[in-house]
């Protein structure tokens, strides 16, 4: 009985109205970047592609279709700054919010104080609102044809959002102040929510920039050039599937492209034991100092960009690059060769290169594994006799497998994803046909052709393959080896 009484008493009033003040936040925090869901399309001029927090941050994107509007005096331009103002006001409002929220994971004198962030956000929301509709308002009052007046879906949807933030704020108030269980000493968050919210920032990047693009996959459906919107006059369906097979062109590109990007993502793989080789041999170097400089010198190429690779690479290999000087000049030798401009063994190049960069950085997390293993297995090993080889390869290795495992994994869920910056500076009219990988092809479609709905098609199919190629090699992993990442 004593035990039952105990636990109503600490039962946080109002749990299940948390869950929808909560859900209410988190709705609000996901709509600011989803164009859809601008509340500040008080026009139809406005692009459809502007979303909230593109508008409170980029005046050119607000108005980039509105220009001779404005040029015409059609409509003032303090209107777009209004829009831009309540934006930002709007914004402020949910973070204040989303403050609270995050509180409202705590112990009872944290919800307490938290909910206030949701209380003075709703009201903050409430504010930028009604500066919307002030822009709204004199859209309507320049009535002009040219510049409909609009209220878009996601005004009323955030107008919902701030009420029912705002009435749960107030109702969880008034439960928490009737409650009897005493405030604690001090705020606390249990350490699982602790670390859950300091890992937040992560998931709402990872959301943003690889989860939220996902709704650009729908061009792949639709017969779509640049400027133009997406309606069903234009819909077509799966024609850009099938015309890939369709067209014997199209087919022979995407072969020789897929050939490329498996034979350079199947030269990384086969070699991705390197980084960690390089890793056990430079923490058996004896000089501090020493290993510091080569983990250096190895690490600064990954903070290169490609453009400054490829200079460094001009420098070196071109017709007048420091090659060709030396055997002019030194050996006296007529040499006159372009390294870069030639077509033979491009693979191996573009590997090396890829390795030069990269070898440092990836030896990282070798490195830092290194550390981490019991010192006692070492001196077990030196007490059977074993040399510094042999608890390289007896000790040490075993002990880094399972990270060479979840990298190799990760390395082929990723196998048809070179990326593109590497092969596009170093691409040419003579080795175009071997370096052109599957990233580079959906850009030079999208982008130097414009064919959108093409490349979009592209590198959806190159996703949806790449999650089946991460699973079932998950899948083989963990009954081979037992390691996992998923």
């Amino acid at each position: 009985m004593t035990s039952t009484k105990t636990k109503a008493a600490v039962k946080t009033p109002g749990s299940k109205l948390y869950i929808l003040h909560r859900v209410a936040i988190l709705l609000a925090c996901a709509a600011i970047f989803y164009p859809g869901f601008n509340p500040g399309r008080i026009t139809t001029a406005i692009n459809r592609n502007v979303s909230l927090f593109t508008a409170s941050i980029s005046y050119s994107s607000l108005v980039s279709q509105l220009e001779r509007a404005l040029m015409r005096g059609w409509v003032q331009k303090s209107t777009f700054i209004l829009i831009m103002g309540a934006s930002i006001v709007l914004i402020l409002g949910i973070v204040l919010s989303a403050v609270g929220g995050c509180m409202s994971v705590g112990n009872r004198r944290m919800r307490r104080y938290g909910l206030y962030f949701p209380l003075a956000g709703s009201v903050v929301m409430a504010g930028g609102l009604v500066g919307l509709f002030m822009a709204y308002t004199q859209i309507v009052a320049a009535n002009n044809d040219r510049v409909p007046a609009n209220v878009p879906g996601g005004f009323w949807l955030y107008a919902v959002l701030a009420a029912v933030t705002l009435v749960s704020t107030l109702v969880l108030l008034a439960l928490d102040r009737k409650s009897q269980a005493a405030l604690e000493p001090k705020m606390a968050m249990q350490e699982t929510y602790h670390l859950f919210l300091l890992f937040l920032p992560i998931l709402a990047l990872a959301f943003v920039f690889s989860y939220l693009p996902l709704w650009g996959w729908r061009y792949a459906f639709f017969d779509y050039k640049a400027g133009g919107d997406l309606t069903m006059e234009n819909f077509v369906g799966f024609k850009w599937f099938t015309y890939l097979f369709q067209s014997e062109a199209t087919r022979n590109d995407i072969f020789r492209v897929i050939k490329n990007t498996l034979a350079l993502s199947g030269i990384s793989i086969i070699t991705s034991w390197l980084p960690m080789i390089f890793a056990v041999f430079l923490t058996q170097v004896p000089s501090r100092k020493f290993r510091r400089v080569v983990q250096t010198f190895t690490t600064v190429p990954n903070f290169l960009g490609w453009a400054i690779i490829y200079a460094v690479a001009l420098a070196i290999f071109s017709t007048d690059g420091f090659i060709n000087n030396f055997l002019n000049n030194i050996l006296g030798l007529n040499a006159n060769n372009n390294y870069l401009m030639s077509n033979s063994h491009m693979w191996l190049k573009m590997w090396l290169w890829g390795t030069w960069k990269g070898l440092g950085w990836s030896a990282i997390i070798y490195i830092s594994s290194i550390t981490g293993i019991d010192p006692v297995l070492y001196e077990a090993a030196t007490v059977d006799g074993a040399g510094r080889f042999q608890q390289m390869w007896n000790v040490t290795i075993p002990q880094l497998m399972p990270t060479f495992f979840v990298m190799l994994l990760m390395s082929i869920a990723n196998v048809l994803s070179n990326g593109m910056e590497q092969y596009l500076v170093f691409s040419n009219a003579i080795n175009a046909q071997s370096i052109e990988v599957l990233d580079l092809y959906v850009y030079n479609l999208g982008i130097v052709n414009g064919q959108i709905p093409m490349s979009t098609m592209v590198g959806m199919c190159k996703s949806i393959i790449s999650v089946i190629l991460l699973f079932t090699a998950n899948t083989a992993s963990k009954k081979l080896s037992g390691e996992s990442i998923i």
